[in-house]
């Protein structure tokens, strides 16, 4: 079972001041790579995994955005980390 789920918004410094939508399904599509449960939201992008394994995916996110041009990154990430097990499913499943 996976014991964190973890949000990051990642917003890339871009060469000339471009559009970061690019950037950001860039980033995506790493996540997308990775194999790991995802959802995109309109202002971040929660995966679900093991700790370590969503920590490697990060900081992929942000060497793929060094790759594609941007000199600087922020990364904005929320954790929740439960040894017992997390599932985006389970704290969402009343809502749905």
């Amino acid at each position: 079972m996976n014991n964190s789920l973890v949000s990051i918004q990642i917003i890339p410094k871009t060469k000339n001041g471009e559009d970061v939508i690019p950037y950001v399904d860039a980033a995506i599509e790493v996540i997308e790579k990775a194999g790991v449960k995802y959802e995109v939201h309109p202002l971040e992008t929660t995966m679900e995994g093991e700790l370590a394994e969503l920590f490697t995916v990060i900081e992929k996110m942000n060497e793929r955005m060094v790759e594609l041009g941007s000199s600087s990154i922020i990364s904005q990430v929320k954790v929740l980390y439960n040894p017992s097990g997390a599932s985006m499913d389970k704290l969402t499943e009343k809502y749905r």
